[in-house]
């Protein structure tokens, strides 16, 4: 016990240093934003976070885990830039949402988050100025694309400027944890789509009612003694739900992908890809003729989907991702090339690869 006592006086001598240099750190900030704010430059820089993560996580050579270094760092750089000035931060809606975790996953807790009703309302948001990001799902590993995310960008002008893997996990949450008290259940079409079979299985001949957001469907579960909802385990804690089945969804490697949009992309940090959607006219060898470009460049392509355009019959809405930055040499030669042959072509932004 002498042993255990000794070494706990070193860990709290430990964190009081921690503490003093997280206040140091703190004030160094404050004249940061001084500075940036006399010479009128942004406060929020994403490639000096970067860089950051990068730097210490390269250094550390355990035996603490890099995956927790970069948590905890997320939020010592979240909160240092809520001292210079709070980042507004759109996502679907209410606070809690898959889209809330992929938000906070990227711009740590710090952010000042503003949670809007629907997709459009993200892109509304940013493009109105009342955030400086907003935060849009794209794809799932196991549904595909999400069209809706797509069908936005051909309607705002605003770009790409990061993207987030987030790992999914549903829960059939409700106010009393009972499966048979259940007579209906709220969900977001995604979520229902990603439970099919466990749904099927276990609740085949309970009704599932659509909400617009799996936050949402947990709000309106708390209201009714006989409602569940499919959403997340930080919904249970906001909306105060018990588990009545946690891990309900079909693949146990479920991800979904998230989308950064701003007004601008950021500079190329040697591990970008670049987004871009376009249409063709409709003729034999029309799409080999476009990609060809690509591949005489050695780019590689890691995704192209496809969607019907709505404007007219039988046209279609590209959408292709790419690895490098479209400041390279390569890239912008290649996607050059293509533009006589498209109908519309639309570069939605260049980013670091993962997200990270």
């Amino acid at each position: 016990m002498e042993e255990l006592e000794k070494l706990r006086g070193e860990i709290d001598e430990i964190d009081n240093e921690i503490l003093k240099l997280l206040n140091k750190r703190a004030e160094i900030v404050i004249n940061i934003a001084h500075i940036k704010r006399n010479e009128k430059e942004k406060f929020y820089s994403p490639e000096r976070e970067r860089q950051i993560l990068e730097r210490l996580t390269t250094l550390n050579k355990g035996p603490f885990p890099n995956d927790t270094l970069k948590v905890i760092y997320r939020e010592i750089l979240s909160a240092s830039l809520s001292l210079e000035e709070p980042l507004r931060v759109a996502c679907l809606g209410p606070l809690a949402t898959f889209t809330h975790l992929a938000a906070l996953r990227h711009f740590g807790s710090s952010a000042t988050f503003v949670p809007v009703e629907s997709i459009k309302g993200v892109f509304d948001a940013v493009e109105a100025g009342k955030a400086e990001f907003g935060v849009v799902p794209i794809e799932n590993s196991n549904e595909g694309v999400i069209s809706y995310t797509l069908d936005m960008f051909m309607d705002y002008d605003l770009k790409v400027s990061a993207e987030v893997m987030l790992e999914i996990s549903h829960n059939l949450l409700s106010k009393s944890g009972d499966k048979a008290r259940i007579k209906k259940i709220y969900s977001n079409p995604q979520a229902t789509a990603q439970c099919r079979r466990w749904l099927e299985s276990n609740i085949p001949r309970i009704p599932i009612l659509e909400s617009t957001s799996t936050a949402k469907a947990a709000e309106l579960a708390s209201q009714n003694d006989e409602a569940a909802a499919i959403a997340s385990e930080l919904a249970a804690k906001v909306y105060d739900l018990h588990f009545v089945e946690r891990h309900i969804e079909d693949s146990k490697h479920n991800f979904t992908r998230f989308l950064v949009i701003s007004k601008e992309f950021p500079p190329k940090t040697g591990r970008d890809k670049t987004s871009i959607m376009f249409s063709i006219k409709d003729r034999p060898g029309a799409l080999h003729d476009i990609l060809s470009p690509f591949k005489r460049a050695k780019i590689n392509l890691t995704k192209i989907e496809s969607r019907p355009s709505k404007r007219k019959a039988w046209e279609y809405i590209f959408f292709l991702d790419m690895e490098g930055h479209i400041d390279d040499r390569k890239v912008r030669k290649a996607i050059d090339n293509i533009k006589d042959s498209c109908l519309y072509l639309k570069v939605l932004g260049s980013y670091p690869h993962g997200g990270t």
